[in-house]
């Protein structure tokens, strides 16, 4: 019978040691997903021979837009067995049309302990030091779950604030700008009722709520008081608004930064250091998610450091298999150093199509 608990494929490995035994745990009918093993047979290459290294990944095309219909029990490798199953379905924020759905065992949450460990390093509260607060998406989205596993690793409560970034957008789409602003009223009206009453120390919210957050005197006053650690993610910032955030408005508090999708998993901010020139630089969990910097013109290969291109992703664990997919993000990509030896991502902006506006973010 199939064992869950033996990972196919660790962090240790050699890079090609890696991507081999990921190819032998997808692609072999004994413990491939359906999904992959049937879609083997229409690829002009054979991923159990054909792909050696991280580059040969570039022979996929692109499958993510099937990943809109696709039933996602044809996503569940046959190699993890039903004893102890304990998959979870999570959809994409929609910003580029119907969402993508993923399914998710353990592997995102093994990326959930880094993210702790790195969080920890920027001085956020951590065990028996006060509550979470999360203000953001929940079901069907993962964000809301990674940020409640932060909190349980450090055996405390998270509150949950909901929103639907959907509606969010398609109001700001259709030119109903004052309806999203009285829903973010709405969603701080909540959160002043968490504010004032438990014992938060965290606070997990997006740079469009932080900014009517900071607008708001009673409640920036209850998080100034209370509040020791914000992480921002979701949409992008300016880093004249990280400034403020940072030495202004919230400066009892470590802010961190988290990148991320429900494609890729989440890349958080680095410490930083005196070599940055950048104030945020995000880093993916290595090995198994990883982001290229490419030439918008040649999407294959690799600006310099230094220099900005589109995000291009790549996941690859036991639970699921994304050859690279280009992202809508445009970033700059910034030298690795001894500490986060992959590459850097600074910058993050939503794409401006030529003579358009930039992409609709919302309040996510």
């Amino acid at each position: 019978m199939p064992d869950n608990t033996i990972e196919p494929f660790t962090a240790d490995l050699a890079p090609e040691d890696f991507i081999q035994a990921a190819m032998r745990w997808h692609f072999s009918p004994q413990t491939g997903s359906p999904y992959w093993v049937k879609r083997a047979t229409a690829l002009d290459f054979d991923p159990l021979t054909d792909i050696r290294t991280w580059d040969d990944l570039a022979l996929f095309p692109d499958v993510s837009e099937e990943w809109r219909d696709v039933p996602v029990d044809a996503l569940v490798p046959a190699g993890i067995g039903r004893e102890g199953w304990d998959f979870q379905v999570f959809d994409s924020g929609g910003t580029t049309g119907r969402p993508k759905r993923i399914v998710e065992s353990v592997s995102r949450r093994n990326g959930v302990r880094w993210v702790s460990e790195v969080l920890a390093e920027h001085r956020v509260p951590g065990e028996g030091d006060g509550h979470w607060l999360h203000i953001g998406p929940t079901g069907p989205h993962i964000v809301g779950r990674s940020v409640g596993l932060l909190a349980q690793l450090r055996r405390t409560f998270c509150h949950y604030i909901d929103f639907d970034p959907r509606w969010v957008k398609a109001s700001v789409k259709q030119g109903r700008g004052e309806e999203a602003g009285r829903y973010v009223k709405h969603i701080l009206a909540q959160a002043h009722d968490v504010l004032s009453t438990q014992p938060v120390s965290v606070l997990f919210a997006t740079p469009p709520v932080l900014e009517a957050l900071a607008a708001d005197e009673k409640l920036l006053g209850l998080v100034r008081q209370k509040v020791r650690g914000i992480i921002w993610a979701g949409t992008s910032v300016s880093p004249e608004t990280l400034r403020f955030f940072e030495e202004e408005v919230f400066a009892q508090a470590a802010v961190v930064g988290l990148y991320g999708n429900t494609m890729m998993g989440i890349a958080p901010q680095r410490p930083r250091g005196p070599q940055d020139e950048h104030s945020c630089v995000f880093v993916p969990y290595h090995p198994f998610s990883r982001v290229q910097v490419v030439d918008p013109e040649d999407t294959v290969t690799s600006v310099g450091h230094g220099e900005r291109g589109l995000a291009r992703i790549s996941l690859v664990s036991r639970d699921l298999l994304l050859p690279w997919t280009l992202e809508r993000d445009t970033l700059l990509r910034i030298e690795p150093t001894a500490a986060y030896p992959q590459d850097g991502l600074a910058d993050i902006q939503p794409p401006v199509a030529a003579g358009g506006p930039a992409t609709i973010e919302g309040v996510y």
